[in-house]
């Protein structure tokens, strides 16, 4: 099968190289012996493969090995008391292996995907969509009328995140940096948007009435302080990500006069030992789906072979929405 190998550590520019490569066989790192075999339609780009291509990113496979976390795909085999089955159309989570025409994923992070949604919709169902659920509900702890700042709005994580928050109830504010992301952070249905190069966190305590309940930041760095700024008496900040570069550092201080919290978000870390929950999460995020609240927004498509620039889109920050390989089979 092709298949796209990271082979050196070089950076998006030089780490990439296409390969033919054997079928991997039906079983999967987390569930040794079985496994769904998925062909593949679509592939998710996200950070994380970005920050794999030059050795950064905290899960370090051997070198060479196929990158890709989720797909969207059909099922073309699946062990016996699956959920899906043979020629079910689905969202899958495979850690690894989804740059390829074929990948393996536990049978438990296998969802069945939507009619409405499409290949590509479904590759960027489920570390987004999963994250952004994980992040409001079961760790930043939304309820209904609360207002949430959103950093990052126009990408995956943060069009993921305005959507499960607008399907919980919440109010959201979604910072951007350009007309471009304005428009898309609008289209995932934000109720307010502010530039992050104006005083976007005055004009978020003026827009939820004196600070709001909640910050999603996937992006990290320099604005974080303004992120704790933001929040009202009692509010919580939850950290996702850095996608920003760096990672902030914060005077407790801060925490201790406004009654604050940070809280820290990582789905993966959480779910990989607890099936039950990450099952919870999947059966949240289809009611969301078949409420018409969640329906991912995919920005650039790219053919499997153009891997290498689908990771200098994202690593250069001018991605929108979920960035796709679109893998048609030789």
């Amino acid at each position: 099968m092709r298949a796209v190998q990271i082979v050196e550590l070089t950076g998006p520019d030089g780490a990439l190289r296409e390969v033919d490569i054997r079928e991997p066989e039906a079983s999967h790192m987390l569930t040794p012996g079985s496994g769904v075999v998925v062909d593949v339609h679509a592939a998710g780009v996200s950070f994380p493969e970005v920050l794999q291509t030059r050795g950064e990113y905290q899960v370090k496979p051997d070198l060479p090995f196929v990158p890709g976390s989720e797909v969207g795909g059909v099922v073309r085999s699946a062990p016996e008391g699956a959920e899906v089955r043979e020629g079910d159309r689905v969202a899958a989570f495979c850690i690894l292996g989804g740059f390829a025409e074929t990948v393996v994923a536990p049978e438990w992070l296998c969802f069945p995907l939507a009619d409405g949604l499409d290949f590509a919709q479904g590759a960027g169902l489920i570390l987004n969509y999963h994250t952004a659920y994980f992040a409001l509900r079961l760790r930043g702890r939304l309820t209904d009328r609360e207002t949430v700042l959103v950093h990052g709005a126009a990408g995956g994580v943060g069009t993921a995140t305005i959507q499960i928050a607008k399907g919980l109830g919440a109010r959201t504010i979604a910072v951007v940096s350009s007309d471009q992301k304005e428009a898309v952070a609008r289209e995932a249905g934000a109720d307010e948007v502010v530039r992050s190069d104006g005083p976007w966190k005055d004009q978020a305590k003026e827009l939820s009435g004196g600070g709001v309940d909640l910050v999603i930041d996937p992006v990290g760095g320099d604005r974080f302080t303004d992120s704790l700024r933001s929040l009202r008496e009692s509010g919580r900040c939850v950290v996702v990500g850095f996608t920003g570069g760096s990672i902030p550092e914060v005077r407790v201080n801060r925490l201790l006069l406004g009654n604050l919290e940070i809280i820290g978000a990582g789905w993966g870390a959480y779910v990989m030992n607890k099936v039950g929950v990450e099952r919870e999460i999947g059966a949240e995020v289809a009611r969301l789906v078949d409420q018409g609240y969640v329906k991912p927004i995919v920005g650039a498509r790219f053919p499997l072979e153009r891997a290498a620039e689908a990771l200098r889109l994202i690593d250069s920050r001018g991605a929108t929405g979920k960035v796709v390989l679109e893998i048609q089979r030789s």
